[in-house]
């Protein structure tokens, strides 16, 4: 686990999986009412599969991402933005030089909000040897470099691909999977990730973990609410109309 000096405000907005593209835009716009005030969070953290495919060294996913890009850069210059790799986004520090970008191996990340300890993950740190053995090689510079030979060829088959993925199942396992994985393993208040789009809250012994729900899946967002009232993310549903 990796131990950050990152302190979690009251306020700020957390975003995962939004699985951004031309098939699913909602992003833009959340991010544009950020960008002219609308909206006004105190810190913007992203967890992760925010794009359906952004991969640093691969220019076609630059571009066709350009425009959410842009307004992450000019947002991260005015806010704390925090970013934590998925699966689907990854080698971002070039692309977001101002954002607190934290890569698969530096997660799950630990923070403070107030006097309470948080734990952040985008969902997928600790896969089985043959998801690491394969997010390593598809991370890999030369791979990259390769694959930027075919970007086009590529993405016309991975845009077939994810627009064929159902985004928003229920898991009816993932309860059980969770009580295995997490507790007793893990020393905090708060446990957050994202990954698998469940949008739950699990009361575990010695921590309160909560998985995300998909921006995806009805543009839901947390906002981070510390009162002991209240629950620690606010969920809020995002409308361009709003």
């Amino acid at each position: 686990m990796f131990h950050s000096d990152f302190v979690l405000k009251e306020g700020a907005f957390v975003v995962s999986d939004a699985h951004y593209s031309y098939l699913r835009p909602q992003l833009l716009n959340f991010l544009q009412d950020i960008e002219s005030n609308k909206l006004q969070p105190t810190q913007l953290i992203l967890m992760g599969d925010i794009f359906d495919a952004l991969f640093g060294g691969i220019k076609k996913s630059i571009e066709r991402n350009s425009e959410a890009i842009s307004i992450i850069n000019t947002l991260s210059q005015r806010m704390e933005v925090l970013y934590l790799e998925g699966n689907h986004d990854f080698n971002l520090k070039r692309i977001f030089p101002h954002v607190k970008v934290f890569p698969l191996s530096k997660q799950p990340v630990s923070c403070m909000c107030k006097d309470e300890k948080v734990i952040l993950s985008h969902g997928d740190f600790d896969g089985v040897l043959a998801y690491k053995v394969y997010s390593s090689i598809v991370r890999n510079r030369f791979v990259l470099k390769f694959l930027n030979l075919f970007d086009t060829y590529l993405f016309s088959k991975l845009d077939v691909y994810l627009s064929q993925k159902d985004d928003c199942k229920e898991l009816h396992w993932f309860e059980g999977f969770i009580r295995k994985r997490i507790a007793n393993n893990y020393d905090a208040h708060h446990f957050i990730e994202g990954h698998f789009h469940q949008n739950k809250i699990i009361k575990l012994d010695t921590i309160n973990y909560i998985n995300l729900a998909a921006f995806a899946c009805n543009q839901r967002y947390f906002i981070v609410n510390s009162s002991k009232d209240k629950k620690f993310l606010c969920e809020k549903t995002f409308s361009k109309e709003t």
